[in-house]
């Protein structure tokens, strides 16, 4: 039974804008006493992100869910709402994430948390918007419909990367949000105790706002447009919420698993590999540096190699690469804004397997 409502953010912002970052750096600073939950949404088939979460913090008291391929905000069906029932059911969090994918329109989540049967259960408090404001010079992003619906429906504008900056760059983003979204609070990573004071931010009631109750009926995005539903269904209703079996993935006789989507304008492939099988550190970092060459939008990965289980994160052009503690398989997302050869690039991730 749930005695006192859960303290509920939604942690959105375009892809690469440093969502997961920011979270995992909320997490340290997560008190002994209470339990965090993360509901993860990622545009692609297989999820990434929960596997760098767990890897990187690992704790009982840290419970992370994986809604992967498509849209957990344009989706308020019965397998968000399952999902969002089990991880409250099995984690009894005192505060709840919710990280929509970067091609999602968050304020249909809002419209489904914040419905009558569910302010009983979820505290909504401050929504943050993530956003790398190099980005808002680039036509391409400025005017995107999903880029400037996740500002409009922000109380909070948290700029990424600020190190980064140029003047001007930062100065365009405080023009574009003054613009859009004058009621929104802008903190910089860069200011002294960015995170802390971000973290006492979030927990200020969601006050009502037109801006977060207009109905979205058609979003532009790069490239293609897609309608929405205007469902507004409880995640309560009275649905099975049993925690089901996990699926074991089925491996091909060459020991993977792969999966594509395509919507908003972008593609995605990914794969998963059997734990036995083992890649070349060194061939994975030329497979990666090769794709970010051809303008791919995102990689992410968590992969068994023969120096340990290594997490890469690819956004901007740029890399991170991080050591792991733990990894079930292998697995690799890619996502692009042109189609992707799924027969090539696996070809090329096979060969980047060791030798024995």
């Amino acid at each position: 039974m749930i005695l006192k409502t859960i303290k509920t953010n939604v942690i959105t912002g375009f892809l690469g804008a440093g969502k997961t970052s920011l979270i995992l750096s909320l997490l340290k600073l997560k008190p002994e006493n209470e339990t965090w939950a993360i509901l993860v949404n990622e545009f692609g088939e297989i999820g990434i992100d929960a596997s760098l979460m767990a890897g990187t913090h690992s704790s009982e008291q840290v419970v992370i869910k994986e809604v992967a391929g498509g849209c957990l905000c344009c989706a308020a069906g019965i397998p968000t709402q399952v999902a969002i029932n089990q991880l409250i059911q099995k984690a009894k969090p005192d505060r709840l994430f919710i990280e929509p994918t970067g091609l999602g329109h968050p304020a249909e989540i809002l419209k489904v948390l914040t419905n009558e049967y569910n302010r009983q259960v979820l505290s909504v408090n401050q929504t943050v918007c993530v956003v790398d404001a190099r980005k808002v010079l680039i036509e391409a992003y400025r005017d995107n419909e999903n880029f400037n619906q996740q500002l409009r429906i922000a109380d909070i504008v948290y700029a990424s990367k600020a190190d980064l900056y140029q003047a001007q760059e930062f100065e365009s983003l405080s023009a574009l949000i003054g613009r859009v979204n004058q009621e929104s609070i802008l903190i910089s990573a860069n200011a002294e105790s960015a995170i802390k004071l971000l973290l006492n931010e979030i927990d200020k009631p969601l006050l009502p706002r037109a801006k977060s109750t207009t109905p979205i009926k058609q979003s532009t995005s790069l490239g293609k447009s897609t309608s929405l539903t205007q469902s507004s269904a409880s995640i309560f209703k009275p649905v099975s919420s049993s925690e089901p079996l996990p699926k074991p993935v089925e491996f091909n006789q060459g020991g993977y698993w792969v999966k594509s989507n395509q919507g908003e304008g972008a593609f995605s492939i990914g794969w998963i590999f059997d734990p036995s099988l083992c890649f070349e550190f060194d061939k994975l970092i030329s497979f990666i540096n090769q794709l970010i060459a051809h303008n791919v939008v995102r990689i992410k990965a968590v992969m068994i190699t023969e120096e340990g289980i290594a997490g890469f994160n690819m956004s901007d052009g740029k890399l991170s690469v991080m050591e792991l503690d733990d990894a079930m398989d292998s697995r690799i997302e890619i996502i692009s804004l042109p189609a992707l050869n799924e027969t090539t690039l696996t070809e090329q991730l096979l060969a980047c397997l060791t030798a024995n």
